[in-house]
């Protein structure tokens, strides 16, 4: 077990490039096994949730090699088994995106329940509901069967915008015989990186970045050489960092189109940047204040399926809040249990009121003080390491195996800007 002792009060400084989008790579490497030919993925961070992908994807019948830092080679000439491991399936809620193209490749997908954060229900019957579309038989046990003889185009309407629905049903439809149309879909940027790098495959994928897809399926899928966009969560919470630390940062490798939702959710909390290119400059003489809206009402910020702000950002800016003046609601509407981490805050001195499990109110600046703290998922962890860096003294932060399932090289990266942070062995 290893934890993150963190000295805080330090401003940070520096220069830090963004990695590569974890929630773009994973369902790349799930689609690697729609070709019998190489697929080499650039900018793959290099990170638990990934290795866990490509060892699900090595069970499976595939090869992988790293060519070199952050570059991966896959290749899935014969698939040997369409059951995915129980004990690689439990460590990753991503597991469930190689039902699609083992339907596609063999017209089986057998899957035990997904792991993943525990931040509430997280429903799979939307990828129930487009893979039967398509023309599959689901079973279900101990385990998720799904089974078809033909996958057939099929005009689907999700019922809700989930993300890893709308790409197993991506992936399916691309090698289903006929014309898909997925309604409902979601249009995040790692959704469309999806589309973007199965076209290169030689799919026919029209629509891309908005709700409606339309896939023209193929008989075969080639390989191909794709680079993975920034992780634009990452660099979410780098900006967070920055801000209430005080300190100026640069991000490198950023996509600015991506952070449009996050300007406008930061600006709220009179949080700017300025962006040259692909790089982001945070400021070291930010506003800090709640910018209240028509007639001095208190602003609200929630987040929303894609271009709405995204969910995995809310923990991040509840800390952000409690260094800002003034009041504001962080309402997360997608997962009922993220934001109960908010009682470690409120240890920390954070005055914040949990009104229901979806909704605090954060009133700032509040001083905050060390604490000892456990992660309990990816994103709430780095909001720990975050409230950990502007509070006064030394802080304990355990479990980090949930903060690094989804940053890379995070000690590391953050020492280079100045964090006071060091891992230590318990």
């Amino acid at each position: 077990m290893h934890e993150y002792i963190i000295q805080g009060g330090f401003p940070v400084k520096g220069t830090i490039k963004a990695s590569g989008n974890k929630n773009a790579a994973l369902p790349c490497i799930a689609a690697a096994i729609l070709s019998e030919e190489p697929i080499i993925l650039k900018n793959i961070p290099e990170i638990e949730d990934v290795f866990v992908m490509l060892q699900v994807f090595e069970a499976l019948g595939g090869h992988y090699e790293k060519l070199e830092k952050n570059v991966f080679k896959l290749r899935m000439e014969k698939v040997k088994t369409s059951k995915i491991p129980e004990d690689l399936a439990s460590k990753i809620r991503a597991s469930i995106l190689f039902a699609g193209p083992l339907l596609a490749r063999t017209g089986k997908a057998i899957l035990p329940p997904p792991g993943g954060d525990v931040i509430g229900r997280r429903r799979l019957d939307t990828h129930f509901l487009a893979l039967t579309e398509l023309g599959a038989r689901v079973e279900t046990d101990q385990n998720f069967s799904f089974i078809a003889h033909k996958l057939m185009g099929e005009d689907i309407f999700l019922d809700e915008a989930s993300v890893t629905a709308t790409e197993n049903a991506i992936m399916a439809a691309s090698l289903a015989e006929g014309t898909t149309i997925i309604s409902n879909a979601a249009s995040e940027p790692h959704v469309q990186e999806l589309c973007r790098m199965l076209n290169k495959m030689g799919a026919k994928i029209s629509g891309v970045g908005s709700n409606i897809l339309t896939i023209e399926g193929v008989e075969k899928l080639s390989g191909t050489e794709h680079r993975i966009g920034p992780d634009y969560m990452e660099i979410g919470s780098f900006i967070g960092l920055a801000a209430v630390t005080r300190g100026q940062l640069k991000i490198t490798d950023v996509e600015p189109r991506d952070m449009r939702p996050l300007r406008v959710a930061f600006g709220k909390l009179g949080i700017g940047w300025t962006l040259e290119g692909t790089t982001l400059t945070v400021p070291d003489k930010q506003k800090m204040q709640v910018n209240c809206d028509l007639g001095g009402m208190i602003p609200k910020i929630d987040d929303a399926p894609w271009p709405g702000f995204p969910p995995d950002l809310t923990s991040i800016m509840t800390v952000i809040a409690t260094q800002v003046e003034g009041t504001v609601l962080i309402h997360e509407k997608m997962f009922e249990s993220r934001m109960f981490f908010v009682d470690k805050l409120i240890g920390m001195g954070a005055r914040i009121t949990l009104c229901d499990p979806h909704r605090a109110v954060i009133s700032g600046p509040s001083s905050l003080h060390g604490g000892e703290l456990v992660s309990p998922d990816v994103r709430a962890g780095m909001a720990m390491v975050i409230a950990a860096c502007c509070a006064r003294g030394e802080s304990i932060i355990r479990n980090v195996y949930q903060i690094e399932r989804g940053y890379e090289h995070l000690v590391e990266r953050l020492k280079s800007i100045g964090v006071k942070i060091e891992l230590s062995e318990k």
